[in-house]
């Protein structure tokens, strides 16, 4: 299982949602979408302006967890 960790990542920053959505010029629904892990799929596009955006790489937003582990979660 793919989970985000963008709302980990932010809130160690101190940058909200709103701030990021500003950032990459993306709509706050899809950032606020991202941010609560609820993406079904993944739009590369927003992925890439969100790393743009944090200066970051995508493994710092994005982790992979196997899934008997992730039911523990």
């Amino acid at each position: 299982m793919v989970r985000l960790m963008i709302d980990r990542y932010l809130d160690e920053r101190g940058i909200t949602r709103y701030e990021l959505a500003k950032r990459t010029e993306v709509k706050f629904q899809t950032i606020d979408r991202y941010y609560k892990n609820r993406v079904v799929r993944y739009d590369c596009y927003i992925l890439d302006r969100i790393c743009a955006a944090l200066e970051c790489d995508i493994g710092d937003i994005i982790e992979y967890v196997k899934e008997d582990e992730a039911l523990l979660v």
